[in-house]
């Protein structure tokens, strides 16, 4: 994939300037080729006017302005004579020429500067975004943004991101779609395939755009999925309103994924070694991983998985036992003796917290799980 700005809404970049600034204005070199083409024109439409009005024809009158502006040298086409005409004349020579020369300066610095090949070269990977199907529109290419770039990329999803400022790349990070635009403008998003698009996540830094966002992608495409960001606590509401499908609130997620770190540290320790994730889907069912701390002095000190039971009122299923040198062991064998610092990773209900006992005796029922025993 690569990066595709559009001449509509080109801005100055570190690589060169774009055809037109931020402000959407035309940058310098442009505006010297506007200008000198303009006046060159003017210039010609007022000799060959003077010219006729002298009581040449107009096949005459342009044929000597054309060879007086270059200085090509082919001498009068009829005598010029009088005051009036000679000062037409020169004026042809002098502004004439002069805007020729502001013309032709203003396309070096645009060779110079690198924005002709910027412009050809962005109108052929424009193309890319044209056949793109089924893809995702990431609206705001900040922290966030580039992030989750990172992620759909390396699931090979296809994305385009929009982004007013192009979106600042890491190193090795260049070769992503971006669309340079206002994402709540409907032209930007159809420059994105919007109407080809099944994701669109709105994850600018403020509610206020995101909802915008939401509610002018909702009107365009009514199939679409709308993930939006959002940052207030009330946020959530309005944004579905707006017609999102889900709500991300990144500063909830953060402020509980830290308190799981400090709550239930070697929980977190076993996810983040075996998947780098977390448990909330499980969560979602009822179902959590709760630490149990193997206390020095405590009756399960020195004895093997095998001879305690871990259980509430209802069963748990022993996952892992974190050391207390920080080493993990994922489906502890049930010769695996615990020691003090230790800490027992188990699966059960979220309002059954579990506790860890010596294994006394027989019982009605016995359920063996990984070489735990669990009384019933």
């Amino acid at each position: 994939m690569r990066r595709v700005e559009f001449a509509e809404s080109w801005r100055p970049t570190t690589a060169g300037r774009s055809l037109r600034e931020a402000n959407g204005h035309l940058t310098p070199s442009i505006r010297k080729m506007v200008t000198g083409i303009s006046v060159f024109c003017v210039v010609c439409f007022v000799a060959v006017t003077g010219y006729m009005v002298g009581g040449w024809s107009f096949s005459d009158a342009f044929y000597m302005v054309i060879i007086t502006i270059f200085g090509v040298g082919y001498g009068e086409v009829l005598p010029v004579q009088t005051g009036v005409m000679r000062g037409l004349t020169m004026l042809v020579i002098v502004v004439g020429y002069g805007s020729v020369i502001y013309t032709v300066g203003g396309f070096i610095q645009l060779m110079l500067d690198g924005e002709l090949n910027k412009a050809l070269g962005a109108r052929r990977m424009s193309k890319d975004i044209d056949r793109l199907t089924d893809h995702v529109i990431i609206c705001g290419f900040g922290r966030m943004g580039a992030a989750l770039a990172r992620e759909l990329a390396a699931a090979g999803r296809p994305f385009v991101a929009i982004d007013t400022a192009g979106g600042a790349f890491p190193d090795g990070e260049q070769d992503h779609l971006v669309v340079t635009g206002d994402a709540t403008e409907e032209a930007v998003l159809e420059r994105a395939g919007i109407d080809r698009a099944t994701v669109l996540a709105a994850v600018l830094s403020d509610d206020a755009s995101n909802a915008f966002v939401t509610l002018t992608a909702r009107t365009m495409n009514p199939a679409l999925t709308i993930i939006a960001r959002g940052e207030q606590a009330g946020t959530a509401a309005k944004l579905r309103t707006c017609g999102a499908d889900k709500v991300v609130m990144p500063t909830t997620i953060g402020a509980t994924r830290i308190s799981e770190l400090i709550l239930r540290p070697g929980t977190q320790a076993v996810f983040e070694e075996l998947a780098g994730g977390d448990d909330h889907h499980l969560q979602r069912i009822g179902l959590v991983f709760s630490d149990v701390p193997v206390v020095a002095g405590s009756p399960v000190e020195d004895r093997a998985l095998g001879e305690i039971q871990v259980r509430g009122e209802q069963g748990h299923l022993v996952v892992a036992l974190r050391r207390a040198d920080g080493e993990t062991l994922v489906d502890p064998g049930p010769r695996t003796t615990l020691r003090a610092g230790d800490t027992i990773v188990a699966l059960g209900h979220a309002d059954d917290p579990p506790t860890a006992t010596p294994l006394h005796g027989a019982t009605t029922r016995t359920i063996t799980y990984r070489g735990v025993t669990n009384l019933r």
